[in-house]
């Protein structure tokens, strides 16, 4: 990993807000690939809860909960209305429905509009975690068409957050990671295999 990386790892660990409790991602074309590559490094008391929404069909049943269960050692689970946030547990929006969370860690679902021509919504969810978390929250931006995410990903570092991006390099897809760049708020603009360990340092307060 970069030494410039690492110096701002370390800086931002050294500050109290460097104790994150919710980690939100945000993933559509090529996102299963990218979503696997960051999740199964991930250590098994990983001391956050991990939220997802991936662009899916809505018109299908969705298997992603059952393929990254297979590939991560966290517990892996399609969202339900009512769902406790939990460490080391990882929460994904079901098809068509935005995935919402609040301060007390109740996770909520909705079928209301379409944003940016998708539902589930990466704004909402980036909004929500914001509103609820602060400095307590990072969001992921990883692989995916289109600009769903850039809305979220300026909340997020309004209320003091951090925001991660995976680089134009190794998206399969480089939509949805170009519009949250050009926002200007990214922390830390990554390859996806540098994506774990700086959540990993940034979470647990260790050196990556």
């Amino acid at each position: 990993m970069r030494k410039a990386q690492l110096l701002k790892y370390s800086k931002a660990l050294a500050l109290p807000q460097a104790a994150f409790e919710v980690v939100a991602f945000a993933a559509s074309a090529g996102g299963l690939n990218a979503l696997t590559h960051v999740l199964a490094p991930l250590p098994v008391d990983f001391p956050a809860a991990i939220l997802i929404v991936q662009h899916l069909d809505p018109r299908h049943r969705s298997l992603m909960a059952e393929i990254l269960s297979r590939r991560t050692c966290l517990r892996v689970r399609q969202a339900q209305d009512g769902d406790q946030l939990r460490l080391a547990t990882v929460f994904i929006a079901p098809p068509d429905r935005h995935l919402l969370v609040s301060a007390d860690g109740t996770v909520s679902l909705s079928r209301s509009d379409l944003v940016r021509f998708v539902r589930p919504s990466a704004d909402l969810l980036f909004e929500s975690v914001a509103a609820s978390y602060r400095e307590r929250a990072i969001a992921v931006v990883l692989s995916g068409s289109g600009t769903d995410g850039s809305r979220g990903v300026q909340a997020i570092k309004k209320m003091g957050g951090t925001v991660i991006v995976q680089d134009e390099e190794t998206s399969e897809f480089s939509g949805m990671p170009d519009a949250a760049i050009h926002t200007g708020v990214a922390d830390f603009i990554l390859p996806l295999d540098e994506i774990p360990s700086a959540l990993v340092a940034l979470v647990k307060g260790e050196a990556a």
